[in-house]
């Protein structure tokens, strides 16, 4: 994080176009459990029959409708909804989910995914949690695994068809965080600049864009000394599309420019250095722990085109500068890219071969 904050680097353009799930990924989730036959799809909630808006606690309007159905639809798409929960939570035993109920289904129109948020109430302690049915997007598919395999995070999730159904990933959402929780005397600074400098090298090197401060939450966690922070993302739209370097650097985007001023005033340059390295060799750990799993979805991934030719080639000439490898050049996809970005911080670490991918054998 040693360049400047730019002030506005990524002016609003176009919807991302949406890709389906190709034959190559869908049997990578068929191996991994990831592809199963569920009993609601997306295209059975849009056949709702009102929607009404749904404010937030304090009364203001959100982002969210509440949909209603036929009276004689709604008890049986209960219980489906409920069968999915099952299926994500407790590997689909539906004895273990009885007393559970579902509360509300909300839809937003905003974004590439157009979601539906499923709210679950126990009926015992009104204890509540969400999961969200979306269109399957290729490119969320592949964020939502690299996030699985080369984060500290773990993801449930599903695909079936047309339908993606993945878990809520609780947390304090950016946007939130920033004007309220910044403040606060009692986080220490120094862990919030060294958690906003490692979010900031998985995403570049694991290619996540457009991570604005609205699109990842702050997980906070009290120890015996001060609090541990963690930043999670949570929108995965944008994985590996855009061809502009800085697009897969948060801290350029100007909604994150507070929490990029905190870490340059909290952080020496050596120190930010000194954590990135600390991701890289994490992260590099990781890939060769799920080495095998790693290099069969980054395989899938560099055959399926889900970036046009003329964005691969602009990012891979920033790359090919910024790692000054010039290997990038011969990369024809963005899942080429994100295998280059890993070999990169393996020479900078100094750790043996990963056996997770290889660029396929092209002419010069």
């Amino acid at each position: 994080m040693d360049e400047a904050v730019a002030a506005d680097p990524f002016p609003r353009t176009q919807k991302k176009p949406s890709f389906p799930v190709q034959s190559g990924l869908r049997s990578y989730l068929h191996r991994y459990k990831r592809d199963i036959d569920l009993p609601v799809t997306y295209e059975r909630l849009r056949g709702f029959q009102e929607a009404v808006p749904l404010p937030d606690a304090s009364g203001k309007p959100t982002l969210w409708d509440t949909v209603m159905y036929d009276m004689t639809e709604m008890p049986v798409l209960n219980e489906d909804l409920k069968r999915i929960y099952a299926l994500l939570k407790v590997n689909g035993d539906f004895s273990v989910v009885q007393h559970l109920y579902v509360d509300r289904v909300d839809f937003c129109t905003f974004g590439n995914s157009m979601p539906f948020r499923i709210r679950i109430v126990n009926a015992y302690n009104d204890n509540q949690d969400y999961f969200y049915v979306k269109k399957a997007d290729a490119s969320r598919v592949y964020g939502l695994e690299l996030e699985h395999l080369l984060s500290p995070n773990r993801l449930n999730f599903m695909t079936s068809g047309g339908t993606l159904v993945e878990e809520h990933i609780p947390g304090v959402p950016g946007d939130i965080f920033i004007p309220q929780w910044l403040p606060r005397r009692e986080l220490k600074p120094v862990r919030v600049a060294k958690e906003l400098v490692k979010f900031n090298e998985r995403c570049f090197i694991r290619l996540l864009g457009d991570m604005r401060s609205y699109n990842f939450v702050f997980v906070v966690t009290p120890d015996f000394e001060d609090s541990q922070l963690r930043i999670r993302a949570m929108d995965f739209d944008q994985q590996s599309y855009d061809g502009r370097k800085k697009f897969y650097l948060p801290q350029f985007f100007k909604e994150n420019a507070a929490l990029s001023l905190f870490c340059t005033k909290h952080l020496r340059p050596e120190t930010a250095h000194q954590y990135e390295r600390e991701e890289q060799t994490l992260m590099l750990q990781r890939s060769q722990l799920a080495a095998e799993r790693l290099g069969l979805l980054l395989q899938a991934m560099s055959h399926d085109p889900i970036s046009p030719p003329e964005k691969v080639h602009m990012l891979r000439e920033s790359l090919a500068e910024h790692y000054q490898r010039s290997e990038y050049l011969r990369c024809e996809s963005m899942g080429e890219l994100i295998i280059q970005n890993l070999e990169s911080i393996r020479c900078q670490v100094g750790q043996p071969r990963a056996t997770t991918a290889s660029l396929p054998d092209r002419e010069a």
